[in-house]
């Protein structure tokens, strides 16, 4: 299925027959385990999924807001986990919903699927909506620049409640540029910062994701605890937060609109 200039298709894996890969010129964008919607494939998405869980009691439903559907993976995985969470997904291209929709399970009536830009989407939000943010918005590879600056950090903080969080997927390579100044862009607006991701991506020897979260207020994350859970993940993690991400993102500034006109 062809969507704008990109070829839409969804797979079966080979290793696991209930699991099925949504690929984007065949490149991997998504993977939903048809049979089990706690299984989480990506790394990445196993560490969002870890800051979700430590976030709030088990079982304790959540308002999301998630910024790009692809498959429809942490909406499954959070109705599964938490029942009754009231969840919105937006996406941009009516091709990913389309191809989801013909091809893979419904999702519970609590999730709501719409098309539509995330910028425009957490701008339009009523202020203190939404327990939780997830963004995971991508264009041809690339975070578009429309939500990677300090006003759209702004207007996401504004639509959380005040224990809430949000977390966004970033790709990069070394030297971690892109990831340093999100860093700082999210710091610029939130009252704390957390970065997760591959030890190896910090030793800069590789291409990946890092995982940022940012949380109105300070201290709302138990680091030991979540840097003792993704430690134990099949691809071990790790935590920068307070002193370790002050060295890490020392020399980066925040990114604004002015930046990227």
């Amino acid at each position: 299925m062809e969507s704008g200039a990109e070829v839409l298709e969804i797979v079966v894996d080979p290793a696991r027959p209930t699991g099925r890969t949504l690929l984007a010129d065949g490149v991997e964008q998504s993977y939903v385990d048809v049979a089990n919607a706690r299984h989480l494939h990506f790394e990445y998405v196993r560490r969002i999924a870890a800051v979700i869980d430590l976030a709030a009691p088990p079982g304790r439903p959540l308002t999301a807001l998630h910024l790009g559907g692809g498959a429809l993976t942490l909406p499954r995985w959070l109705a599964a986990t938490r029942p009754g969470s009231a969840q919105r997904v937006v996406e941009r291209d009516p091709g990913v919903v389309e191809l989801v929709r013909r091809r893979l399970p419904p999702v519970p009536p609590e999730v709501a699927v719409t098309l539509g830009d995330a910028r425009e989407a957490v701008t339009e939000a009523p202020a203190e909506a939404y327990d939780v943010v997830v963004g995971d918005v991508y264009r041809a590879a690339r975070m578009p620049a429309h939500v990677a600056a300090v006003e759209f950090a702004a207007q996401v903080a504004r639509v959380l409640r005040p224990d809430g969080v949000y977390l966004v997927n970033l790709t990069d390579l070394p030297p971690l540029a892109h990831t340093r100044a999100q860093v700082a862009t999210l710091r610029a607006v939130f009252g704390d910062v957390y970065l997760v991701t591959d030890r190896r991506m910090l030793r800069g020897r590789r291409y990946g994701n890092v995982v940022l979260a940012g949380t109105p207020r300070p201290g709302r994350l138990p680091v030991r605890r979540l840097a003792t859970r993704v430690a134990a993940d099949p691809v071990p993690g790790t935590v920068l937060h307070a002193a370790t991400l002050d060295a890490f993102a020392a020399d980066a500034w925040p990114v604004t609109d002015a930046d990227l006109t």
